[in-house]
């Protein structure tokens, strides 16, 4: 399967590398063209303004938001949360996102970046170790969305359909039960 991994501004490298380790072909997105010849996509941590103003500029923003309503499967972690929330909470004016998961995320619910810790949680039945930097938290789920980790008793893991979304990077560790359930659960058949 083509991951494609939106490469304009955060950890979109260590994505990338994730998408490799789990046997996958990983491709950085930049441009209208490359959306078009990926399986997949996913929205890295970041800043979430700087990562929308960015796709803004690189036409890419309306095109993402169109694949995700057409049924592309896309996962984002922490401000890709954010950026596939329908509703932000402490969020810029005016902020955008590509939306589709029907989640309302408060940014930076967890603390500032000298709040950013690590926890061991669960992550759909499993233990996982999640590091977690500036990171939000669902405060609002819709009726068609899973709540698959909680921390801080808020949802920080959730699927909806095609979308899964973490507040936590576990790019940023060396276990891919997170990548691993993307593939396998929400691209089968990709």
């Amino acid at each position: 399967m083509k991951v494609g991994v939106l490469a304009l501004q955060g950890d979109f490298r260590e994505h990338l590398k994730a998408v490799a380790d789990c046997g996958h072909t990983p491709f950085d997105v930049r441009r209208v063209s490359e959306l078009h010849e990926i399986d997949a996509l996913i929205l890295p941590g970041g800043e979430s303004t700087t990562i929308i103003h960015l796709a803004q500029n690189f036409g890419l923003f309306q095109p993402i938001r169109d694949a995700i309503a057409q049924g592309l499967p896309v996962y984002g972690s922490c401000a890709g949360m954010i950026l596939l929330a329908d509703r932000i909470v402490d969020g810029v004016k005016d902020q955008k996102t590509f939306g589709g998961l029907d989640i309302t995320v408060r940014r930076n619910a967890f603390g500032r970046q000298v709040d950013s810790f690590e926890s061991d949680l669960t992550f759909n039945g499993a233990s996982l170790h999640a590091v977690f930097i500036r990171a939000p938290w669902v405060e609002q789920i819709g009726a068609g969305v899973e709540v698959l980790s909680t921390a801080a008793d808020h949802a920080v893991a959730v699927r909806q359909g095609n979308l899964l979304a973490t507040s936590f990077h576990p790019e940023l560790t060396e276990d891919l039960a997170v990548h691993r359930y993307f593939f396998e659960e929400i691209c089968k058949g990709r």
